[in-house]
């Protein structure tokens, strides 16, 4: 047995990568909007809070109202309360990944969950 999955995502407009990676502690989404695209629904979550990191393109995200302009490079955490929908920017495409976890679940992290193997 493999301790590991590897694929490749196209340019699909949304790959879930719970589904063609099994994964068991996070749902993470690859997203593509064509220019004046936007994602069809205003959203919240119960538990999870999720983090959205803009690949390619230009945007914005309507957050509780607020509008957030989005580029490449861009990070943004939002709570899982939190009312939010994505838009392409008009004369741009926006690619972003949304890694979603349980909100306050982050046990261990970094040097403190890692374990130098010989």
């Amino acid at each position: 047995m493999s301790n590991f999955k590897k694929v490749n995502v196209g340019n699909d407009a949304r790959t879930e990568l719970h589904d063609v990676l099994a994964l068991t502690g996070a749902e993470i989404s690859v997203n593509n909007l064509p220019a004046g695209a936007s994602v069809p629904f205003v959203h919240s979550h119960k538990q999870n809070e999720e983090i959205y990191a803009v690949i390619s393109g230009a945007g914005k995200a309507i957050i509780d109202g607020e509008t957030v302009e989005l580029t490449a490079g861009d990070w943004v955490r939002v709570s899982p309360a939190a009312k939010r929908q994505f838009f392409a920017a008009d004369n741009s495409a926006i690619s972003y990944i949304c890694i979603q976890v349980k909100e306050n679940s982050l046990g261990q992290y970094t040097a403190d969950d890692a374990e130098i193997c010989k």
